[in-house]
This record gives C-alpha cells, structure tokens and sequence, in this order.
C-alpha cells in the first residue's frame, strides 16, 4: 500500500536534541535512545469513515518525534497500518449497501490528501491487514503450536490468545483486571465470551462466517485476523523484536497495545516490544471526546474544503500538550489561524533578533516530552520582536521559517 507524498524537511545549524518522552509502562518521563536509526509503529486508522481531528492529533503528535530523531541526525523507520478489514468497517458498508473494499479504498485515499496537507511525513512502510493475512496466520499458528493460544470448542473455528501465556500482562496500561475487563467490553473485547479460558483473552483468529469476508489460514481454517496480533506482526517483520516507540490515541492504551505487546513478545521471547509506549490524548468538541457514535466529528477535509488553510489547524492542534485530553473550538482555530498570519508576517520581515536562541530553545522544548505550548510561546515572543523591529540580524527570518518547518511542521 502506497503512503502520501512527502516533502523536503530543513535542516537546522547547532546541536540538536534527543527527545525525552512519557512512557505508559514506567509511567514516567524518559529520555528515547534510538540507535542510528530510530523505529517507530504508530497504529493507523481503521478506513470507514474521513479524517477527524482526533486522528490528526495523534498524526501530528508522532510526526513531531519524527521530526526530532531526524534533526538529531537519526535516520527513521516509521511503520503505520492500515487496518483495512475489521467489523466496523464491515458494518458501515452494510449500513450504506456500500461493497466494504470500495469504502476501505475511498477512505484510505482521503486520509493520505489529509495527511498529505498536514504536512505529516509519510511512513517508509504504510502496510494494510489485508495484506498481511498471511503472515498474520502464521503467527497465530504459532501461537498455538506454542500453546500460547487455542481454539474454542463451539464450532466457530476462532481462536483465542491465552494472556497466561504472557506473565507481564498488563505492564503496558498498569491497570487493574477490573478497569481492563471494562475496557475490554468497550473497546472491542468480548469477556462474556463463553468457552474462553480468561475473559480478557483477545481473539486472535476470527472463523468464517456468512456473508463475511474469509482468508485461508492453514490449518487454522478460513477466517479473518483479529485487531492485535494484526499490529504485532506488521511491527515484527518490518522492524524486528523491539522497537523505540509505539504509538497511539490513549484510546489505544487497553486492550490494543498491551495485547499487541503481549503477542509480539510471546512470539519472539524479547521484552519489552517498545522502549517508550506513547499514548495521545483525545480531542474533544462541546465537553464530548469526538466518536463517530456521537455524531460530533470535525473532519479535516471539511475544514480544507472550507478554505482553512491546514496549517492553522495544526497549530491549533499543537497549542495543547499532546497527552491532554483537550478541546477544539472555534476560538482555537481563530487562534491558530492569527499565529500563522503572524508567523508569516514576522518571517518576511527583514531583520529580527538572532536566530541562534531561537532554535536552541523550541528544540529544548519539543525535546521536552513535545513541550509544543512551549515552543509556539519561543516563536510568539522572536515575532513579536521582528515585528516590531528589534534586531538587525538579516539571516533569521529565514531561520526562523525553517525553524518552524523542520521541527513543527509549520510551512511559512
């Protein structure tokens, strides 16, 4: 599957800085510790509906860490699905009497021009389920050669991961069976499942059913993969063993990314399966996180249809914390569209203070757990000092643009 078009990304004078993230698991702040070449899985959308905000704030959030290996010097592996076979999008096509392949493709492609206008820089794999079937059902094979997995004596022909076959279990989230089990049933889990050896055992392998789309899986039967072990095995064979980070909406944090983990590392023997779990908060709109089951999405291509040019909702975006459960208001996008029109004034002034400090400073903030309140604050303040003329420094109005382009993604 091909990902969007990418876009050159300045380079920066001075020393960069290795970002420093908040890890689930340790539940702490740590500094990341890529080798010459960074790896990162961010898990992707599930293609039955546009792109909404909440989507593009955990894109942007990971992009920003992107953007910081690659100052630093760091090549990227950047790996990110496509889960492009699963119930929701099954059920949204027969919703609609709409063939589930055509939606899945229509709305991929418009998630790549929403990307693409974000300024997002595109995986160097974009990788769908369907694709991966095969390999997907050889790990469940081996899952259940391992009897790490089994399937359930109902005829169905599903098959279930075992978490006792994976002592850590729940390291990742740190949540309690209590909080997990609630979780599970509202996030695609089913622990009133009869026939299942723990109610928090994920599915792994889904039989054939009527009037369903079926892969052949060995001996496993026909069927479909599950959510979780999808992710792991795109992760295993595109990156290896470990990685530096995998990410997410915190919506993510349980059941998908502690049973991805789980399966990765029951496959392979080697623990943790990322140095850094980084969740991104929610985004809200009137008091409600946006879902399509509230009905209260804003959309990325409605607002670009609209005429909002796309970097103003990305500084919209960027002026809260990325772990915050936060809002989206008209106010923001004001707010965000008057920073951009002020950052473009500032970067065609002739002069402004020296450059040198500024980029120090939104480099120690992005390293600062993606401090971007921070760093838009740095570039506020070097403005409203060229706009106003002070400093004689001709060469950072330039460098302040490049500034803003290579470690925010903010074109000038």
């Amino acid at each position: 599957m091909d990902a969007w078009t990418g876009h050159d990304v300045p380079t920066l004078p001075g020393d960069a800085v290795t970002p420093r993230l908040f890890d689930t698991a340790r539940r702490a702040v740590a500094p990341t510790s890529p080798g010459k070449t960074a790896t990162m899985y961010v898990c992707g959308i599930t293609p039955y509906d546009a792109t909404h905000l909440g989507h593009a704030a955990t894109m942007i959030t990971f992009d920003l860490v992107n953007r910081a290996w690659r100052d630093s010097g760091r090549a990227v592996t950047y790996v990110q699905n496509v889960t492009d076979i699963d119930d929701p999008l099954l059920e949204r096509a027969q919703r609609d009497g709409e063939d589930w392949v055509v939606l899945a493709m229509r709305e991929t492609a418009l998630f790549r021009e929403d990307m693409e206008a974000l300024r997002i820089i595109p995986p160097e794999h974009y990788v769908g389920a369907v694709e991966s079937i095969p390999a997907i059902a050889e790990h469940v094979r081996e899952l259940v050669s391992a009897g790490a997995a089994y399937t359930l004596d109902d005829g169905t022909g599903d098959v279930y991961f075992s978490i006792a076959a994976a002592p850590r279990f729940g390291y990742e989230s740190n949540l309690d069976r209590a909080e997990m089990t609630k979780l599970s049933a509202e996030r695609g889990g089913d622990p009133d499942r009869a026939g299942k050896r723990d109610p928090l055992d994920p599915l792994l392998w889904r039989g054939a059913r009527d009037g369903e789309p079926a892969w052949d899986g060995g001996d496993l039967g026909p069927g479909r993969p599950g959510w979780h072990i999808e992710c792991a095995t795109i992760a295993l064979g595109l990156l290896g063993s470990t990685i530096d980070v995998q990410g997410g909406g915190n919506d993510l944090l349980y059941p998908h990314h502690e049973c991805s983990a789980a399966h990765a590392e029951t496959l392979t023997g080697a623990a943790p399966f990322a140095a850094h779990y980084v969740h991104a908060g929610m985004i809200g709109l009137d008091g409600e996180k946006m879902s399509k089951s509230k009905g209260n999405l804003v959309f990325v291509s409605r607002l670009r249809g609209d005429g909002v040019d796309p970097m103003a909702v990305r500084l919209g975006l960027l002026s809260g914390h990325y772990r915050a459960d936060r809002e989206w208001t008209d106010d923001v996008l004001k707010t965000g569209q008057e920073r951009l029109a002020r950052w473009r004034a500032a970067a065609a002034s002739p002069t402004g203070p020296s450059g040198a400090g500024l980029v120090a400073a939104v480099r120690e903030a992005i390293a600062d757990d993606l401090d971007t309140p921070a760093a838009l604050a740095v570039i506020d303040a070097w403005c409203e000092a060229a706009l106003t003329a002070t400093g004689d420094d001709e060469s950072s109005p330039a460098l302040m643009s490049r500034t803003a382009d290579a470690l925010l993604g903010i074109r000038l």
